[in-house]
């Protein structure tokens, strides 16, 4: 997992809450193995019309916005089904930060573990934010997870939590995987003493 430390990028904002996971990855596009390759699905259903036209409407078919890292939702963004597609979809597009006043707590850790830093700021913040971004399309923030601070480029600041723990893995790029690397000398030695023991277990 690519490690979090600050991030500066271009905003975009879709100010709708309770945004399902499956508006953010469609289902008939879960069967891929593979964890790359559905950033051209994301928000498939909103982006494209029946007939695979790109609805001119919807703010990521905007080309001010074709290069935006950071995406900034109403409350209660991935709620639905559990699908940890959908953060890997946002991240294959190119987000790396989604900033809303809630998440849906699956979504979020999903999030976490996947390398994209969800930011809680209260609603009255985000929703001047989204009215900032709407007016401005080159509008950026830069993120800083050590921090724990955003600062816009007209001056706006605010300070977000994380739980520390989930904090230490962002910052390291450590996923579940990788916390588990950790201990790969403790879990090699417990393993040889374990067929010492049990000399019976083919390694």
């Amino acid at each position: 997992m690519e490690r979090f430390t600050t991030h500066t990028g271009t905003c975009v904002a879709i100010g709708l809450a309770n945004i399902d996971t499956d508006q953010i990855i469609p289902k008939q596009f879960l069967k891929r193995i593979e964890r790359t390759g559905y950033g051209e699905f994301l928000f498939y259903d909103w982006r494209f019309d029946a007939q695979g036209n790109e609805n001119p409407d919807f703010v990521l078919n905007d080309p001010r916005y074709n290069d935006a890292s950071i995406l900034v939702a109403g409350a209660n963004f991935g709620c639905g089904s559990s699908r940890e597609h959908a953060p890997w979809s946002l991240l294959d597009h190119g987000f790396r930060v989604v900033i809303a006043p809630s998440f849906a707590d699956i979504f979020y850790n999903n999030c976490l573990k996947t390398g994209i830093l969800p930011v809680v700021l209260d609603e009255e913040s985000v929703n001047a934010l989204i009215k900032t971004i709407d007016s401005e399309p080159n509008y950026t923030l830069t993120v800083d997870l050590e921090n724990q601070s955003l600062t816009g480029s007209d001056g706006y600041r605010r300070e977000f939590q994380i739980d520390p723990f989930r904090k230490y893995c962002l910052f390291n790029g450590l996923d579940d995987i990788g916390l588990t690397l950790l201990h790969d000398s403790s879990i090699t030695e417990f393993e040889e003493k374990r067929r010492e023991q049990l000399p019976f277990i083919v390694a």
